[in-house]
């Protein structure tokens, strides 16, 4: 694989201490390994199994026992938390108390209304950078979508996502199974898509309506001894300020689609489509080489779609299930750590506000109504 690295950039050697080694943090680990310039340090796993999994992939990384004993290492510049997400807020405290240092945080940013006091404590006085894992950004297409945007529709009137999917993977302890532990199902897979919309709009989200449930999936298992409570399919509708509109479609038994991402931005001059496969993976053997990413632009005047394809590194493609971009991801934090970005991509308020559209959302379905975002702002 090629990487296209600024020289200023490799000036010295970055060390990371890890957070969290399930299934995410080792595609985490397989793409730091393709930056050069950079170590794992020291890794915090409590499951036996993941953290020999970890171990694999990070020989020289050093296994320890707990956050503190992580923090207690003076060689780290940098950290990653990829623990389960309701461990989020409690160890970006940990940190602060401890070894501010800069952080990389899987989303979501928290999971629960009853953690935006000491999110937002920690964000006032945190002294180092932040960024929040919002891989769907990096996605190639994605990318090029939300770079041509403006041009293709002449600013975004209605943006429409849909992800037709797999089920939720299996993970430690069963944590995704459970809205107290993951947030729900729109928060934990959701915030993703309630980024990108902010993100591509611009604007700030007045309210959401949402409606969806539990209709195929995880019906049958009872870890330990309970009945999943996690939505496996749904809508949401958000209204932003100034009127323009989105829609996420979900539908998590849906893994026979030729593409994973589907999304389509309308304005008065036209459409633009960003079409993402899903994890090379799982695509089956017998259809041949999987499809590959593709942009689709669509003017009014003169009619007619273009259609660009967007071909993925097959190294970066092996290296995690999310179309490269977590490599892509990492480079840019790599940068930050190193000085030569000045601030995170996605920021603290960015994971702030992507999970209140979610907990909104999950708000939404379970009452029944439109849920304005001032609710959860007061």
């Amino acid at each position: 694989m090629t990487v296209h690295a600024n020289p200023r950039a490799d000036a010295r050697l970055v060390t990371y201490g890890v957070i969290g080694c399930g299934m995410m943090g080792q595609e985490h680990l397989r793409n730091i390994a393709f930056l050069p310039g950079t170590a794992i340090g020291a890794i915090f796993e409590p499951d036996a199994e993941m953290r020999a999994r970890a171990a694999a992939l990070a020989p020289g990384a050093r296994m320890v026992g707990s956050v503190d004993e992580l923090l207690a290492d003076d060689d780290l510049d940098c950290l990653l938390i990829a623990s389960p997400n309701f461990r989020h807020v409690e160890q970006l405290a940990a940190i602060a108390a401890r070894r501010p240092l800069p952080v990389l945080v899987e989303k979501p940013l928290f999971t629960d209304p009853s953690e935006l006091a000491a999110l937002d404590a920690f964000a006032a006085s945190y002294p180092a950078p932040v960024w929040v894992a919002m891989e769907y950004r990096y996605m190639p297409p994605v990318a090029k979508l939300l770079e041509m945007a403006d041009a293709a529709t002449g600013g975004i009137r209605m943006l429409t996502i849909r992800e037709h999917r797999y089920p939720f993977l299996h993970k430690v302890g069963a944590w995704n199974r459970f809205n107290r532990y993951s947030g729900g199902t729109f928060v934990e897979k959701c915030c993703h898509f309630f980024d990108l919309m902010r993100l591509a709009i611009g604007r700030a989200p007045v309210r959401v309506m949402a409606m969806g449930g539990q209709a195929v999936n995880h019906k049958d298992e009872r870890p330990g001894g309970e009945a999943p409570d996690i939505l496996d399919h749904g809508y949401a509708m958000v209204e932003f300020e100034g009127g323009i509109r989105a829609m996420l479609e979900l539908c998590m038994f849906a893994e026979g689609s030729r593409f994973q991402e589907e999304i389509s931005a309308v304005g008065p001059a036209g459409k633009i489509e960003a079409l993402v496969p899903g994890p090379t993976r799982f695509w089956p053997e017998e259809l041949g080489a999987p499809p590959v990413p593709q942009v689709v632009v669509s003017p009014r005047e003169p009619q007619g779609p273009r259609v660009l394809e967007i071909p993925v590194d097959p190294a970066l493609l092996e290296a995690g299930d999310h179309n490269g971009s977590t490599f892509y991801q990492h480079q840019r934090f790599l940068e930050l750590v190193r000085g030569v970005r000045t601030r995170p991509e996605v920021s603290l308020e960015d994971g702030r506000w992507a999970v209140l559209m979610g907990l909104a959302a999950q708000l939404s379905i379970a009452e029944g109504r439109a849920v304005e975002m001032a609710e959860l702002l007061a």
